[in-house]
């Protein structure tokens, strides 16, 4: 395969309008309730928001500062409130699922509370795998926890992302990061109005727990990954949007590997500071790889 041009050359950090806080990292020290945290791990630092793992004398949280960074002159402040209010409310609304981890409360710095700021307890465990055999409880107990989300009017919607599902010390799945996920909206009329796309969002979780069961356990599944995918369970309203969402994602790839952000192909694991769960999933098999991506 012909390599970039950019392959040689040195990649650099994210200048501070490509960072949600812009030149500054997350707080070295935060508190949420009574108990002071200090900030042992940084997993990313993304243009929406930076996540860090913080621990106190008695446990850990994980807290997501979504974005305050100016874009150029554009204040964009006000997403970050928002986005912080949205997730918090998902994870408020799920907080009595084991496989979701709790919330905290609210997050201060010097007393201040953080409004563009999220937080939930620690979930000891790791992203899972490509190639990850998980136990044979593993996709019924994912399963379940959907049809809980999918009967409060949940949609994930980024399950496709195998680092947003961790595998817990004891096997089982959790789910974090609610940064895309629909809730049905609380009034009667815009729920009706919206219930076509709220069970599209849902058909979508569908068909990734189907995907990463054929990757993960085709045992399970009763079919391999080619099998699946001639199968055309696909429905047809994901095939158009992976038409335009494509282009989107190979544009950005190429911005970013022009800007020196990223080398090669613009993937994420070439950037200077690729986010934890990027470094810690070990892929052995391209084969694999490329059918996720391709999926």
């Amino acid at each position: 395969m012909t390599q970039s041009h950019n392959t040689d050359r040195a990649i650099k950090a994210r200048p501070p309008y490509l960072r949600a806080l812009g030149a500054a990292d997350p707080p070295e020290q935060i508190e949420v309730g009574a108990e002071i945290f200090h900030r042992i791990e940084i997993y990313k630092h993304d243009s929406w928001a930076a996540t860090a793992l913080y621990q106190s004398a008695s446990r850990k949280v994980v807290c997501k500062f979504n974005r305050r960074q100016r874009l150029f002159v554009i204040p964009m402040s006000w997403l970050g409130r928002r986005l912080a209010k949205r997730e918090s409310r998902f994870l408020d609304a799920l907080s009595d699922l084991e496989n979701v981890p709790n919330p905290v409360g609210p997050v201060s710095v010097e007393g201040k509370i953080l409004a563009n700021a999220a937080a939930h307890d620690y979930v000891e465990g790791r992203p899972v795998g490509d190639e990850e055999r998980v136990n044979d409880d593993f996709f019924p107990k994912l399963e379940q926890t959907l049809a809980v989300l999918h009967e409060r009017g949940i949609a994930y919607i980024d399950l496709h992302k195998s680092e947003n599902i961790l595998v817990g010390l004891d096997g089982s799945p959790h789910l974090i990061d609610f940064q895309a996920s629909y809730m049905r909206p609380k009034s009667r009329v815009l729920a009706r109005l919206t219930r076509r796309l709220e069970r599209m969002l849902q058909e979508l979780d569908s068909y990734h727990l189907k995907k990463h069961l054929t990757l993960k356990r085709p045992d399970i599944a009763g079919y391999t990954w080619d099998e699946f995918n001639q199968r055309n369970e696909r429905p047809e309203w994901i095939k158009l949007h992976r038409k335009l969402a494509t282009p989107f994602r190979m544009f950005r790839r190429k911005l970013l590997v022009l800007l020196g952000v990223r080398k090669n192909q613009g993937f994420v694991d070439s950037e200077h500071f690729p986010e934890a769960a990027v470094r810690l999933r070990h892929v052995s098999s391209d084969a694999v790889s490329k059918a996720r991506k391709a999926a």
